[in-house]
């Protein structure tokens, strides 16, 4: 994953430009998320890896698959990447373009891992309180993770807020053995 982030940054980047420019982040935004799903299907992962399929005829297929036109630019982008042999990483692009997309607003992705389900306001509540602690807006989302038995760990980019029972004890096995 860490190979298709190195080569996913320079096209992300240059499509993050240009729909700055244009002024079309938010709806670029939602087509690339589309088009990353539409490539995570295995049959159009069949049809990508078919080495007789000419690049256009696999960039239309892909196109032809979304129930709405995308701009002129974004299917600009996917014939690129179908030329240059990319479709596979359309969906780490999106992923860097969405991120982009958050700094620019001053917004960081957070997931929130909880041993259980919490309802919306509790979870509205640990996110006023993550905000205050990384100092930064968050774009908050929950993941059940049974495995903590208890508590929270939160992952800001490449940072690790672990308030779990698991990781305490974690911690606890850690300064026994030392």
């Amino acid at each position: 994953m860490a190979e298709f982030a190195t080569i996913a940054r320079p096209y992300a980047k240059a499509l993050f430009s240009l729909a700055q420019e244009q002024n079309q982040i938010e709806s670029w935004l939602d087509e690339l998320k589309t088009l990353a799903e539409i490539i995570l299907q295995p049959k159009v992962q069949l049809l990508i890896d078919e080495p007789e399929c000419e690049y256009t005829e696999k960039a239309k297929e892909i196109l032809s698959l979304v129930d709405f036109t995308p701009a002129e630019d974004v299917r600009n982008f996917i014939f690129v990447l179908a030329q240059n042999k990319r479709l596979t990483v359309l969906p780490e692009i999106y992923t860097l373009f969405q991120d982009y997309a958050l700094s620019l607003n001053d917004i960081k992705e957070a997931t929130v891992y909880t041993a259980y389900p919490i309802d919306k306001a509790q979870f509205a509540q640990v996110v006023v309180d993550l905000e205050a602690h990384f100092n930064t807006r968050l774009k908050a989302h929950q993941v059940v993770a049974p495995e903590l038995i208890g508590g929270i760990k939160v992952e800001v980019g490449d940072r690790v807020l672990d308030l779990s029972v698991q990781g305490r004890l974690n911690s606890l096995h850690t300064a026994l053995m030392n």
